[in-house]
């Protein structure tokens, strides 16, 4: 087990314990803005689906059941606007951080291959590289890479943690770059929905991929857009000759979302009614969040989609950190997302209003 483990770096969360529990001995208790977990309850659609598929002994398939199928292809044209989307084109998985890690592994890449990442990013693109013993670097500009050796190649938009997004005509010339070089692109959509001075578009729109899904898979999360991160519920859409062989790999190893979470994702992704009730919410969190933290000497850039706030006062990380964990507000450092975060922190909107407003209150 040292073998692999030794491979991975030190998990960046238990860094960030000592500032927990100074925020947590707060007078008014923590308000905890670290981590982008919902807060706000699973609609109630989603919960009597799931509890209708309660009695489900037998095993479900790793592919999915057809409904199931047919809820995502309907949602990738309905939302995405793709185009002549069949069940070959969509693979469930169980949540979209194992994919994340795994994928690398999966795709046969091992050492001498290299995965590249934005520059600021989810650390776990780096993990799935470790795991797999692949090489990995990251990028301001995807197109500025030596192409050979470069098998996979992560975008993110919305990003995590920046909440920058990436306007179609820079999809449409990444994805031709990487078509053209011959490297398989996964961009991960799953703030896609929670665009705000922005509106995200995603890889599989033909006016990106020209109506071709060769070389692109998109990652889509329910966590987020409809409070399903306890649910472990997310799917690929794509090239078929990607996901064909990813789903039987995925077969051999039993990587299956349970019946009664297939059931509950059907329900989610038919029903648009609770996704924009929950981006009400979190647009009245982030508008009070913005401005209590600009009023408090803050700088917000980007931040234009996302859960998050990328926010600086032009000082290490770890200074603003402890900053605010006096005033009992728990963030994430940005030097977690890479050292071109070392001045800012991210701000999560998930928190409930209560706790907003606390935050609000203590920061003016």
């Amino acid at each position: 087990m040292s073998a692999v483990t030794d491979r991975l770096p030190t998990f960046p969360w238990d860094k960030l314990e000592p500032y927990k529990k100074t925020a947590a001995a707060h007078p008014g208790g923590i308000v905890d803005l670290s981590v982008g977990t919902p807060v706000d309850p699973v609609p109630d659609l989603i919960q009597k689906a799931l509890i209708a598929a309660a009695d489900s002994p037998g095993y479900p398939t790793v592919w999915g059941t057809p409904a199931l199928r047919d809820a995502i292809t309907g949602w990738v044209e309905r939302r995405l606007g793709a185009r002549e989307v069949t069940h070959r084109h969509v693979l469930p998985i169980v949540g979209s951080k194992e994919l994340v890690a795994w994928l690398p592994t999966h795709l046969g890449l091992g050492p001498g291959d290299r995965v590249a990442y934005p520059r600021l990013a989810y650390p776990t693109y780096e993990v799935g590289a470790r795991l797999a013993r692949a090489e990995y670097e990251t990028y301001d500009d995807p197109t500025q890479l030596n192409p050979e050796g470069l098998k996979l190649l992560w975008l993110n938009s919305p990003s995590n943690p920046t909440g920058k997004v990436l306007p179609k005509d820079e999809l449409t010339r990444i994805v031709a770059w990487a078509r053209e070089h011959g490297i398989l692109v996964f961009s991960d959509e799953c703030y896609l929905e929670l665009g705000w001075d922005a509106d995200p578009v995603s890889v599989l729109h033909p006016d990106v991929n020209g109506g071709s899904y060769d070389g692109i898979v998109a990652v889509h999360s329910l966590s987020k857009r409809s409070n399903l991160a306890g649910y472990r519920a997310a799917f690929l859409a794509g090239d078929p000759a990607v996901l064909a062989p990813l789903l039987e790999i995925r077969k051999h190893g039993g990587m299956m979302t349970s019946s009664p979470t297939q059931a509950a994702v059907i329900a989610a992704l038919g029903d648009d009614t609770h996704v924009q009730e929950q981006r009400e919410r979190y647009l009245t969190r982030r508008t009070a969040l913005r401005e209590a933290l600009v009023a408090h000497g803050f700088r917000i850039e980007h931040s234009e989609a996302s859960l998050y706030l990328w926010a600086t006062r032009d000082e290490s990380c770890w200074k603003t950190v402890a900053h605010l964990a006096d005033l009992g507000i728990l963030v994430a450092p940005g030097d977690f997302y890479g050292e071109a975060g070392e001045h800012f922190v991210r701000v999560a909107l998930t928190a409930t209003d209560e706790r907003v407003r606390a935050a609000v209150n203590r920061l003016s």
